[in-house]
């Protein structure tokens, strides 16, 4: 493990939204960041342990959503499979799956459930011992209702028992509550919106029951009517929420909701599925519309984080980040815009922002460099040059 206190970069992208900074001097202690300041290359080369002027730095990224039990194969087989592994079977695919995400400069992850708890059970016992330098926050099994979707990765409250009894119940040891409000979006309906699974006062109750826990609650809902009721509720994240609607947007802008659209999703479904299908067609317009969604959230000033849902058909660990990032570009996000969605404001969301967000002295020296200008970046993302969490240098290509 190679440890550095200076670098030299050609440019810098920080995370905090503000423009792209050009030759900076990079200098940490003990894991913590002492200076970032822009120096000429002269001076810097002759201070730097090491010269990526040729190199774009970003903060140590963060994926809101991931599911770290399932992987993104299309094989059936196997996605069934991994729904009904042993924690021991399944620690080997956690372990890697997370590994993947390192890799690709991902530090810190948010994981949406599993309906058997591996991936709690994992952060409780070997989270910091296997893979210090990746931050695990875990949710345990979601709750769905009584014959709806979500047996995949969770559970239902018990007969006669409420929402909020449940989340009282089972919540212990777990960093977030996941509650899901609907149903999955149609591949043969475009813009089909599902009932909402739970009452508003049944999600109010639940969320208040999770924050006097301290647990921050992350909603997947799509459609208008169970998109609204997760933010009256106070939910602290959205998920997904295609087909919300403007009137959701404007009140996620207002309250300070974190929305995460795992739009890639989408494109993993038009891209996998049986060409010119009206499922593909389907997937390829539900994308469409969610790019539009994000387009206005952007203006209208909406907190967005970006999450991937990684563990879906043909969302891959890690490298699927890249491509949510991209999808916000398209959506037209800047650049430094996209890189904030997937590092300070994924931190913010995730309560890790002494492990990475933006790079500023006295905050994380956790950071990724990518070989190339930021111009370069879409066709470079996949294959860091160099990760550092805490000063560590934890993957590097010389």
């Amino acid at each position: 493990m190679k440890h550095f206190r200076h670098i030299f970069a050609g440019w810098l992208v920080d995370g905090s939204g503000g423009p792209v900074r050009q030759e900076v001097l990079v200098s940490w202690e003990e894991g913590t960041l002492t200076s970032v300041r822009e120096a000429r290359p002269e001076e810097a080369r002759k201070t730097a342990g090491e010269d990526f002027g040729s190199c774009t730095v970003l903060p140590g990224l963060v994926d809101a959503h991931v599911h770290l039990t399932m992987s993104g194969t299309a094989d059936p087989d196997a996605r069934q499979r991994q729904l009904n592994v042993t924690f021991d079977q399944a620690k080997a695919e956690i372990e890697q799956h997370i590994l993947q995400h390192l890799n690709r400069g991902v530090v810190a992850l948010r994981d949406g459930g599993d309906r058997r708890a591996h991936a709690l059970t994992y952060k409780h016992r070997y989270s910091g011992q296997a893979r210090p330098s990746v931050m695990l926050k875990a949710s345990g099994p979601a709750w769905h209702a009584p014959g709806r979707y979500g047996r995949l990765i969770g559970r239902t409250p018990q007969t006669g028992e409420t929402l909020k009894a449940a989340v009282a119940r089972a919540g212990a040891g777990a960093d977030h509550i996941k509650i899901v409000n609907s149903g999955l979006n149609s591949l043969t309906r475009f813009g089909d919106e599902t009932a909402p699974q739970f009452g508003l006062n049944e999600l109010r109750e639940a969320v208040k029951e999770a924050h006097a826990r301290g647990a921050k609650v992350m909603v997947h809902a799509n459609g208008r009517v169970p998109v609204a009721l997760a933010l009256e509720a106070g939910c602290d994240s959205l998920e997904h929420g295609f087909f919300m609607g403007r009137e959701n947007l404007e009140r996620m802008a207002e309250s300070g909701t974190v929305w995460v659209p795992t739009a890639f999703t989408m494109a993993a479904y038009a891209q996998k599925l049986r060409k010119a299908s009206v499922e593909s067609e389907t997937a390829r317009r539900n994308l469409e519309h969610q790019l539009g969604q994000m387009r206005l959230a952007r203006e209208i000033g909406v907190f967005v984080a970006t999450g991937t849902d990684a563990g879906s058909l043909g969302v891959h660990h890690g490298e699927a980040l890249w491509e949510e990032l991209r999808l916000l570009m398209t959506a037209g996000f800047s650049l430094e815009q996209a890189v904030q969605c997937a590092s300070s404001r994924g931190a913010a969301l995730l309560d890790v922002e002494d492990h990475t967000g933006v790079l500023a002295p006295g905050r994380a020296a956790t950071f990724v460099v990518i070989t190339g200008s930021p111009e370069q970046l879409a066709d470079r993302l996949k294959a860091p040059r160099m990760v550092v969490v805490k000063g560590n240098a934890v993957r590097f290509d010389p």
